[in-house]
């Protein structure tokens, strides 16, 4: 039995997933989440790390590894680091077993990847960092739109008259809006704007990558957006695409998850070797 520990740090949160494996058998202990708002990442890792410890009623040496994933790979606590592609991967997976494609969309961009039913990096392609795709650029302009997060969804879908976004870059797409908030554009109507703007842009990438048809599931902050979601059902419509788009409430964790679970394997295949060697 070995107990993980997955840290996903992104440029804006940090989470972590505790798990303990046995063979096959899997148990989610405990979990956090923390934006990291200017603050020291490294040192929100050690809190972060000492919470999900304490509140699954376990102590450090309880824990066989600490594996991180996205720009974690600095971390001193760590035992492995592994490439937030294969975390998300598995983590979706594990999510959802159906699963044969990922859409992460991150705080900087959006990534589609192609993987099998174990959770095994077949290809992939990425938005830029520049690009009007990405969790930051629709926080900036929530912000200046005077809209909490948790409402962009709701509204996007209560849009009536979508109004276009350039979807080139996100400096060109704020100025946009700076021009619609003059026009007196309704807050909805501009953020299926974005929204449709911004599936555009991810279905291209789906298509690809070769995934036409089966289930994508998506991970990363933005999943739990409504909005977005639709725009990329009624995308994959409008492009023939008999592809289904999937979401778990837990989409959030899916890097922190696929890091514990890999660090878990990653632990047992060591001990197995160790073990060889000391027999022999």
């Amino acid at each position: 039995m070995t107990t993980a520990i997955g840290i996903d740090v992104g440029s804006g949160v940090i989470k972590a997933a505790l798990f303990k494996v046995d063979g096959d058998k899997t148990e989610w202990l405990s979990r956090r989440d923390i934006r990291i708002r200017q603050r020291n990442p490294f040192e929100l890792v050690t809190e972060t790390i000492d919470y999900v410890i304490k509140k699954a009623g376990l102590t450090r040496d309880d824990i066989d590894y600490i594996a991180t994933t996205g720009e974690g790979e600095n971390v001193q606590e760590a035992t492995g680091h592994f490439y937030s592609m294969t975390t998300h991967a598995r983590g979706a997976i594990y999510l959802n077993p159906e699963a044969r494609a990922v859409l992460d969309i991150g705080a900087l961009n959006g990534r589609a990847i192609n993987i099998d039913e174990l959770g095994k990096v077949l290809n992939y392609r990425m938005t830029s960092q520049c690009a009007s795709g990405s969790g930051q650029f629709l926080e900036n302009i929530a912000r200046y739109l005077g809209i909490a997060q948790d409402e962009i969804g709701e509204l996007s879908q209560q849009s009536e008259d979508p109004e276009k976004v350039s979807g080139i870059c996100a400096v060109l797409a704020e100025t946009d809006v700076i021009n619609m908030v003059s026009r007196q554009i309704s807050p909805s109507d501009i953020l299926r704007g974005i929204h449709e703007s911004m599936a555009g842009r991810l279905v291209k990438l789906l298509k690809a990558i070769g995934a036409k048809k089966g289930v994508v599931m998506m991970t990363g902050g933005l999943a739990l957006d409504s909005g977005l979601v639709k725009a990329m059902k009624d995308g994959f419509v409008k492009q023939k695409m008999e592809t289904q788009i999937a979401w778990h409430e837990d989409s959030l964790y899916a890097g922190a998850i696929g890091a514990a679970l890999w660090g878990a394997f990653r632990h047992e295949k060591l001990q197995a070797l160790n073990e060889l060697a000391e027999a022999s």
